[in-house]
């Protein structure tokens, strides 16, 4: 079995190539630190963008989303003068509006995620980190607030002074996630962001302590390329946590795997150079096939 710790973009992405390359069963914990609750509906950008991403319904260009969506009701939202800084398509709405009703009538988001995964036709099993209502929270611009605000409402336009999983003490993996780390034969960790994507799912208290006790290989794919993050605000959340933004100190930061796989620039003898830029199928599939190597 291949366990893969996912953010978002990236993760499905890289998943997607993996899947090419691999008949081996697959186990996907997602993270859910960016889960968040907006006009009363609980969203799950990440294990959302890998469910479309797997199930063949996302919007290509942008990584997340749903193809061919429309934002009627967003629309009206704003009319009504409701904030929409995070805008929820209309296709994506029945998602939200299905995990909301599950939620109220007491079922847990893991088996919300697995009819969700069923109704797709994943063809992974996909195990949100936690059960337990967490959230990662930032300090910036002299302010406390959810990661999403920073991200998607402010564009990380300021520096982060501080960045934090709230709830992590109180949380317990979500059944299956241990169980799967234990019968790994190979964990791997996508070029997701280190500090609030693989980050958030290391902070779950159990987690990060089966994946050292594991005896499966550890291998990981670095989201840093030339000292830039490949997409997203990397770079910013690595500054708040004392860590460069470069492969060799994300890999430091993890401090447990036993392959990194770098690009040529980043080339380093403790290190596997093979090119990362995931510019398509072949490309993506070329890296997971190093990864599997």
């Amino acid at each position: 079995m291949i366990v893969v710790l996912a953010g978002g973009i990236g993760a499905a992405r890289f998943l997607r190539g993996l899947l090419a390359v691999t008949s081996d069963e697959v186990a996907v914990v997602g993270n859910t630190g960016d889960d968040i609750t907006l006009h009363g509906l609980r969203v799950c950008p990440d294990l959302d963008t890998v469910t479309y991403t797997l199930g063949g319904g996302v919007h290509e260009e942008q990584g997340w989303g749903r193809a061919d969506e429309t934002f009627r009701v967003a629309g009206e939202l704003a009319a009504y003068g409701e904030p929409v800084w995070f805008r929820l398509g209309d296709r994506d709405l029945g998602t939200h509006l299905f995990r909301r009703r599950l939620l109220d009538d007491g079922v847990p988001l893991s088996e919300v995620t697995r009819r969700i995964a069923a109704r797709w036709r994943l063809p992974v099993t996909l195990l949100p980190m936690t059960d337990d209502p967490v959230e990662t929270r930032v300090v910036a611009d002299g302010r406390e607030m959810h990661f999403q605000e920073y991200w998607v409402g402010l564009h990380a336009s300021v520096p982060v002074e501080r960045v934090w999983l709230h709830g992590a003490a109180a949380a317990r993996p979500a059944p299956g996630v241990l169980e799967a780390i234990g019968a790994a034969d190979l964990i791997l960790l996508p070029p997701s962001n280190p500090v609030v994507s693989i980050g958030t799912i290391l902070s779950v208290p159990g987690i990060r302590d089966a994946v050292l006790a594991s005896g499966a290989r550890k291998v990981g794919v670095s989201p840093i390329i030339g000292g830039a993050p490949v997409r997203g605000m990397a770079d910013r959340m690595l500054a708040a946590v004392g860590v460069e933004c470069t492969a060799a100190a994300v890999y430091e930061h993890y401090g447990f795997l036993d392959t990194w796989l770098v690009d040529p620039v980043d080339a380093d003898p403790r290190f596997v150079a093979v090119p990362l830029w995931m510019t398509d199928l072949e490309a993506t599939a070329a890296i997971a096939k190093a990864a599997l190597a």
